[in-house]
């Protein structure tokens, strides 16, 4: 028996649509997404020299992969059934601006893919904030047409800085506003300003790796808790000296409700140590 889940500013999508956004967003109205798109901008980074062998022990904690067209094609088999959501942004690199991107993907080659879904980085308040948002509008323009969801990412490049609530909240409504279906943005103090003015789901994103698996738990809870409806996280999975165990933490986290103490004890029990 399938249960309808209810996706926030979803409600009057059409069938295929809502179809693609419920293969990411389960029945609970959560999410676990799994990133592995780092290199388009980082090249080999540390923990992803092999993608595919990787996320091959992750991805039964996940509900979803996100992920460039080249590791996609290159690193997974055609029979690969979990949900994906294309990385569709890109064309600069660490050493120059990241801001700097352009659409990377064309809309015949998203069908082709039979993707979920797709993401693409919008950098407000950067110099080249007009031409990313821009790239946003034309993709979402193509992929309305298709039943394509659009997730839109409030990227910040170098500027680490610009992660409070009120540059957030201002990036996510624009994202919205402008037709993503689900918006990935950063965790901050006072998150709830960020979820409760945004009209569509808000994923948290990883950032920078942290210390102590603690602390992701802390503000992941914090982020669910104040209303997203899941995270993106790579990093703090896939560099983990225990990955496995990180992933399931998070999983049950999610999925389960657990506090950040209930799933230090799953971390643990499956073998996780600060």
């Amino acid at each position: 028996m399938n249960v309808k889940t209810e996706i926030k500013g979803c409600e009057h999508l059409e069938w295929g649509m809502r179809n693609r956004l419920t293969q990411i967003i389960q029945p609970d109205g959560k999410c676990f997404i799994m990133p592995i798109d780092h290199g388009y901008f980082l090249g080999a980074t540390h923990g992803l020299e092999q993608p595919g062998e990787t996320v091959k022990d992750l991805l039964p904690f996940s509900d979803a992969l996100f992920c460039t067209r080249g590791v996609l094609r290159s690193c997974f088999s055609p029979d690969f059934k979990q949900p994906v959501i294309l990385r569709v942004s890109g064309g600069s690199s660490v050493l120059g601006d990241l801001t700097d991107e352009i659409i990377t993907t064309s809309i015949d080659e998203i069908v082709r893919l039979n993707v979920a879904a797709v993401g693409i980085s919008v950098f407000v308040g950067s110099v080249l904030e007009s031409q990313t948002l821009q790239n946003l509008t034309q993709l979402v323009n193509d992929c309305e047409n298709y039943g394509v969801p659009v997730m839109g990412v409030t990227a910040v490049g170098k500027e680490l800085e610009k992660r409070d609530a009120r540059y957030l909240s201002l990036a996510c409504r624009i994202v919205a506003e402008l037709g993503a279906k689900v918006v990935k943005t950063y965790w901050c103090e006072s998150f709830e300003k960020v979820t409760e003015s945004c009209p569509v789901p808000v994923i948290i994103a990883g950032g920078p790796k942290c210390e102590k698996a603690s602390e992701v738990f802390e503000f992941v809870h914090d982020g669910l808790s104040k209303g997203a409806i899941g995270v993106n996280l790579g990093r703090n999975v896939w560099q983990h000296p225990q990955p496995v165990a990180m992933a399931k933490a998070l999983h049950a986290l999610i999925h389960q409700n657990l506090t950040p103490l209930e799933a230090k004890e799953v971390f643990q029990e499956a073998g996780g140590k600060e």
